[in-house]
């Protein structure tokens, strides 16, 4: 059975209208927050775009460290030599005959090394006493005729020109002696190099010849060689740049490798007083006691002088230096956290460090390891050196 007819309220239409109305109005003006927020969300990014990108272009960078001219130390290297060193030949030609002494062995100033077989000299030697007993003979039938006819020559037995002729002939044979007693001597003093003898205290470092080798005189290579390894000698070449801080009686520590973190103390004794044409270095002289025989010559060392304090200097570490077409400079952030590009003047080389003359002030902020790409006027920002913790 169909429901009853109900007849609608007659204020009905009316709320409903209201209804929709208010509902639209909310969906608008949500509309119009959604659109505002994300404006405002584009702008702000666009904003933190602009602005890290900004950031993004000043350069992080790190300052170098400067110092002033003091206390320096300059190591070069440098080779040790004794300071007595001899090579010994030969004064005589033959074979050798025996040898007494090897290499490193001490000997003593005098000490015979070595004998050398010197059969033609021998034979030389006994011609020479030969010719010398001729010629004394010679000398002594001279003279007596010399007298006998000066003699005469008193009692007018014989001309004054007879007599004259045999005292020149006395004085012919006296200087004939005389050549062959001097040869002997020549020949006997030559002999004596038979025995191969030290010069002077020391070690042998080198031994050249064996038993039944032949042996020339003067030439070809040494017997023995000899050094006196008590005091050595160290010749170092210095820089010019740094000779004119290097005088007679400077200090400097010698490290070798073969006692590493020990040093040995030596004391300038001489220069070239000359710089070198192709080496731009003045050639130095060294000393250095060695009594105890520790060091041995030749050995290559390194030499570290300790070098005056200069105030008109700064050093900086050589990685804050650029090298462009006019020369040398550096990189330093101004107050205003802009770039300043500064020519510098290099007084010395240190090698990871460099001594400037002119172009840095002590209270610069040199930039240490400046990009290529770093130009005046850049801005930059200085890096804060971490804070050390303690563990």
């Amino acid at each position: 059975m169909p429901d009853p007819y109900v007849p609608p309220s007659p204020g009905a239409p009316q709320g409903s209208a209201r209804r929709l109305k208010l509902i639209g109005l909310v969906l608008a003006v949500a509309a119009v927050v959604v659109v505002a927020v994300g404006l405002f969300n584009r702008v702000s990014a666009g904003r933190r775009l602009a602005a890290q990108a900004k950031a993004d272009a000043v350069q992080t960078v790190r300052l170098a460290k400067i110092d002033g001219g003091g206390e320096r130390t300059l190591v070069l290297p440098g080779e040790l030599q004794a300071e007595s060193t001899a090579e010994i030949h030969a004064r005589v030609g033959g074979y050798l005959k025996r040898w007494y002494v090897d290499i490193g062995a001490p000997v003593k100033a005098g000490q015979v090394l070595a004998e050398i077989d010197t059969p033609e000299l021998d034979q030389q030697v006994a011609q020479a006493r030969a010719d010398l007993s001729t010629a004394r003979a010679n000398e002594a039938l001279s003279r007596k005729t010399s007298q006998r006819w000066a003699e005469l020559l008193a009692k007018g037995f014989v001309s004054n020109q007879a007599a004259d002729e045999k005292a020149g002939d006395l004085a012919a044979k006296s200087a004939i002696a005389n050549s062959a007693q001097a040869n002997l001597n020549r020949l006997t003093a030559t002999q004596g190099f038979k025995r191969i003898t030290a010069p002077f205290a020391g070690v042998v470092t080198a031994r050249g010849t064996d038993v039944g080798a032949l042996v020339a005189a003067g030439g070809g290579e040494p017997l023995f060689s000899i050094a006196d390894p008590r005091r050595l000698r160290i010749y170092v070449r210095v820089p010019q740049t740094y000779s004119g801080l290097l005088a007679r009686g400077a200090a400097a520590d010698v490290t070798v490798p073969e006692y590493p973190g020990e040093t040995f103390p030596a004391t300038v004794t001489a220069d070239a007083q000359a710089v070198g044409a192709q080496t731009g270095a003045v050639l130095m002289e060294l000393q250095l006691d060695n009594a105890a025989g520790r060091l041995t010559s030749g050995a290559y060392a390194q030499v570290a002088f300790k070098l005056p304090a200069t105030s008109a200097v700064a050093r900086l570490p050589a990685t804050a230096l650029q090298f462009r077409r006019n020369g040398p400079v550096v990189a330093i952030a101004g107050p205003d956290g802009r770039v300043q590009v500064r020519p510098v003047t290099i007084a010395r080389d240190l090698g990871s460090s460099v001594e400037i003359s002119s172009g840095v002030a002590p209270t610069d902020r040199v930039i240490d390891n400046p990009p290529e790409s770093l130009a005046a006027g850049d801005a930059v920002r200085i890096a804060t050196p971490a804070r050390k913790t303690g563990g």
